[in-house]
């Protein structure tokens, strides 16, 4: 069986990680994706390295490590969209596509003849996906956008780093894309919905979507927290604003992250850690008083958890069914067994260097599996291929248009 969007085809017009995030995504959920690119340098994290994937004699590739983080199962085809022949050959793959992705900037399509209105009438049943920094309307509609800067209008900085008042206080950003990330997430189940729903009427539709609003979105429960008290959140480092203790402590090699879920766990943590007169403390019993007494609780925490290494806290806690877990950076996330025994890691063969390495799509389906049998492709690796499949084109006139720079 393959992948459960098996027959969907897909146009992708996006570039750097929030529209590539999501076809990636439904490539690996079986779609056919048509990624178009410029015909001189591609997508632009081609060349956001270094690292770049080194060939079979040990030599840098074209392929930076950015590029193949989000572009795998595609097919490339480098359409130049400035000519006029260049916008033919991709309107003609929008008649036979089910879902097209773009992010250029507000209108950029337009001007080729490719926006939403000038495709619709040609394949009506066409869900385009349009992402932009700012959404299609409003007073920062025009600005180009960057997940950082997205991350910093949109709160998410404010609620992430360390306290004011503490040493190295000050915003930070994730150490990930995520408001590109959770935009293409979203990206995806927005085009998820609109297949289903052409299913009954027949017609697809226009979605507008924003890194900014996406960012917003996404706040949950810090958003509440703020809008049903009228305060603002600020930085509180790995501290939970709503559950206590649930944090990273130092230990006497490291650190760990305790994440007490209820009171429950809480007396099973004091019981380990010899403290039990602490789960019986009228201040700490519940998590509202946690929450409330957070300035005495912590310290005495942090003293108890620097007394043992991480290891011995670490299976301590876990006989006690106390959630908690180690501080890793990604080689030892690579080296863990629950990691290992997942197969998260996949290694794909690659013409450029033999093989390249990835990481599967989390989603585990029992009756039709994902198939990852495309690395993520050199640039214009599949222009003869679908342009004779798609639109026909025998090997003269695809040289004709590659003599006039309209293909590569």
């Amino acid at each position: 069986m393959a992948g459960p969007l098996q027959g969907i085809v897909v146009l992708d017009l996006s570039r750097i990680l929030a529209g590539p995030w999501a076809t990636q995504v439904l490539a690996d959920f079986g779609a056919e994706v048509i990624k178009v690119e410029h015909p001189r340098g591609g997508d632009d994290t081609r060349s956001w390295g270094p690292p770049y994937l080194k060939d079979e004699a040990g030599l840098d590739t074209t392929e930076s490590a950015y590029y193949l983080s989000a572009n795998r199962g595609k097919r490339s085809v480098a359409i130049d969209l400035a000519t006029a022949e260049g916008q033919s050959l991709v309107r003609r793959l929008a008649t036979q596509a089910d879902v097209l992705v773009e992010n250029f900037k507000v209108g950029g399509l337009a001007r080729y003849g490719l926006a939403y209105d000038d495709l619709a009438p040609l394949n009506p049943r066409l869900v385009y996906l349009s992402i932009s920094a700012f959404g299609q309307d409003g007073p920062a509609a025009a600005e180009p956008g960057y997940d950082a800067m997205i991350q910093a209008m949109g709160g998410l900085m404010s609620l992430t780093g360390v306290p004011e008042g503490e040493p190295g206080a000050g915003p930070q950003k994730v150490g990930v894309a995520v408001a590109d990330l959770m935009c293409g997430m979203y990206g995806v189940a927005a085009v998820l919905a609109a297949l289903n729903e052409r299913r009954d009427s027949g017609h697809g539709q226009f979605i507008d979507l924003s890194l900014l609003d996406t960012q917003v979105a996404w706040l949950a429960n810090q958003n509440l927290n703020y809008l049903v008290s009228g305060e603002a959140p600020g930085r509180r480092g790995t501290a939970h604003p709503n559950i206590v203790p649930y944090q990273s402590f130092r230990t006497a090699d490291g650190f760990l992250m305790l994440a007490v879920g209820n009171d429950a766990q809480f007396a099973r943590f004091c019981a380990v850690a010899g403290v039990a007169e602490l789960a019986a403390d009228p201040r700490f019993v519940t998590n509202q008083g946690r929450v409330a007494n957070r300035a005495e609780l912590v310290p005495r925490i942090e003293a108890i958890l620097r007394s043992r290494t991480s290891a011995a806290w670490l299976a301590d806690l876990r006989k006690a069914h106390v959630p908690c877990g180690p501080v890793n950076d990604l080689a030892q996330v690579f080296a863990e067994p629950q990691v290992r025994h997942r197969q998260l890691r996949l290694d794909l063969s690659h013409p450029l260097s033999g093989s390249v390495p990835g990481v599967r799509n989390p989603v585990l389906f029992s009756r039709t599996p994902l198939q990852y049998d495309r690395p993520p492709p050199p640039l214009g690796a599949d222009t003869d291929e679908v342009l004779r499949q798609r639109l026909g084109l025998d090997p003269s006139e695809v040289a004709a248009l590659r003599s006039r720079g309209v293909v590569a």
